[in-house]
């Protein structure tokens, strides 16, 4: 049964965002119960297989996913890693917000608060990648929105060709969102003069991170606290607006669809996903009514980022990244809804239990995230057969995922650390955020391995250990999710701003249906 406490939360905060946004709809029907929370307490032990690195890498010299104390402290780190992978071209730039967008031959660079208002090129950085040898500077979108930071609301809908980005300053926002026509990849053009783009005619929406559904006419907006997310109608993206409002929990995170628009599968910055019936907002129903299916959560790992719905032989099952709490990327059976399983994690070294005093010697002083996944996207949503993620410190993975209870990694990228530089990466989210030198967000799994009698504090302390603010930018992050192009990746991170690599054929060979699929 659901916890007293459980139901009395998600009625106060229901409560306080109804007075907040009139609009919001309490989920379920009339007599409708709460769906039970699943909890599950098993810490996976297991990681992918390392990758066999071809010669002229230059690959890893530690744990799988570390880059160590002497690494970051000798400048080693600032020459990057590689392993299987070769760099093609890059566009070094102003630095990039958490998530940024690709279209035909363009890429949207997210922005994050301040830099977004300084530099050359301040907004969302649009850039020309027709030859991906030499991405170059195309303009820059400065809407209110675009100024206000991006964070994790910048998506594409290709099939539409629209580009939407809600603006949250500070983790979260609340009313500017705009719309643009990407027909024209390099010069995007705003539809909603109105409302979500005119600062007098904000949107009744919060915002930290969106996404669409899969038949472009909905663009749906979170934030992170209060949880609430609304449905924004834009089946005329000149005038959107809001079509249905709720609160499936205090603090909700990214999303994923099933290939119908019925479904979203909410992930949950307590860690888990949470399964919502959302036909009656994809049938445009006059008052829509959005039960609650299923609410999974668990402990190894949280702040859980997006949901990938894949299918393996029909059966349908979400990759889900935990982007705090060393739970690596999560693989769930959804094919019944009620009761989703767990059924393998995907982490690296240096996310296991035991290792954890490693990675907070090498990690203190590198900001709040140490080693933890954050977007990733499979080749193709039925039947992928590789995963790539872009991972906080450890830079982008490329895992074979052909057979997902056995997964391995084939190839990674962490690019070289721009710490001699860092004056001009404005607009890195990193940068802003080094701040504080502490991978605090860490905590619980570091409590996790202490309980579990496989923490030394002997090994967790280096000469990095006093770095508790003031990050020295000796790893990258790459949050964003890569973009498949064939052997290519398409890749931003903070502070590399923008990379296009190439896959060793001896690793992969893309697929004839090759499709970047990230869920929303």
């Amino acid at each position: 049964m659901t916890s007293l406490f459980t139901r009395v939360r998600r009625v106060a905060t229901l409560g306080i965002a109804a007075t907040l946004f009139p609009t919001l709809t309490v989920l379920g029907p009339a007599g409708h119960a709460a769906a039970d929370v699943q909890v599950l307490h098993d810490l996976s032990r297991s990681t992918a297989a390392r990758a066999t690195c071809a010669p002229g890498s230059s690959p890893e010299t530690g744990l799988q996913g570390d880059v160590p104390v002497a690494d970051r402290d000798n400048g080693r780190s600032t020459k990057g890693y590689t392993c299987n992978i070769t760099r093609v071209g890059s566009y070094g730039g102003y630095g990039g917000g958490v998530v940024s967008g690709v279209f035909d031959t363009c890429a949207y660079i997210g922005s994050f608060i301040p830099g977004s208002f300084h530099g050359p090129a301040v907004g969302v950085q649009v850039l020309d990648i027709a030859d991906p040898a030499d991405p170059v500077l195309a303009g820059a979108l400065t809407e209110p929105a675009m100024l206000a930071g991006t964070w994790e609301s910048l998506k594409v809908h290709t099939g539409r060709k629209l580009l939407v980005a809600a603006g949250a300053p500070f983790l979260t926002g609340a009313g500017l969102m705009s719309v643009y026509d990407i027909s024209d990849c390099r010069n995007p053009r705003l539809l909603n003069t109105g409302a979500g783009s005119s600062l007098s005619l904000p949107l009744p929406i919060t915002a930290h991170e969106g996404g669409f559904s899969p038949d472009g006419n909905t663009y749906w907006s979170s934030g992170t606290a209060p949880g609430l997310v609304s449905a924004v109608d834009l089946r005329d993206p000149t005038q959107p607006k809001v079509v249905w409002q709720g609160m499936p929990g205090p603090s909700m995170h990214g999303m994923g669809f099933s290939p119908d628009g019925n479904r979203m599968y909410l992930t949950n910055n307590l860690g888990g996903v949470t399964i919502m019936d959302i036909s009656a907002v994809q049938r445009r129903d006059p008052d829509p009514s959005v039960p609650i299916l299923s609410e999974t959560t668990w402990t190894d790992g949280w702040a859980t980022q997006h949901a990938i719905p894949v299918t393996y032989g029909g059966t349908p099952y979400l990759f889900a990244p935990d982007e705090a709490g060393s739970g690596g990327v999560k693989l769930v059976d959804v094919s019944n809804e009620a009761r989703p399983r767990v059924v393998n994690s995907i982490k690296l070294e240096i996310n296991l239990p035991e290792n954890l005093d490693t990675a907070l010697a090498s990690s203190m002083g590198g900001s709040i995230f140490s080693y933890d996944p954050h977007y990733c996207s499979a080749d193709r949503p039925a039947d992928p057969t590789a995963l790539a993620c872009g991972w906080f410190g450890s830079g982008i993975r490329v895992f074979d995922v052909r057979d997902p209870f056995h997964v391995k990694e084939i190839a990674y990228y962490n690019p070289p650390a721009r710490k001699n530089d860092a004056d001009a990466i404005v607009n890195s989210a990193h940068k802003t955020m080094s701040v504080i030198g502490a991978p605090i967000l860490g905590t619980g799994a570091i409590m996790q391995a202490i309980a579990a009698g496989v923490f030394d504090p002997a090994q967790a302390l280096s000469s990095r250990t006093g770095q508790v603010v003031f990050g020295d930018m000796s790893t990258d992050w790459c949050t964003s999710p890569p973009h498949w192009r064939a052997d290519q990746l398409w890749v931003s991170c903070n502070d590399n701003t923008y990379n296009v690599l190439a896959l060793d054929p001896a690793v992969y060979a893309p697929p004839s249906n090759q499709q970047t699929a990230i869920g929303s």
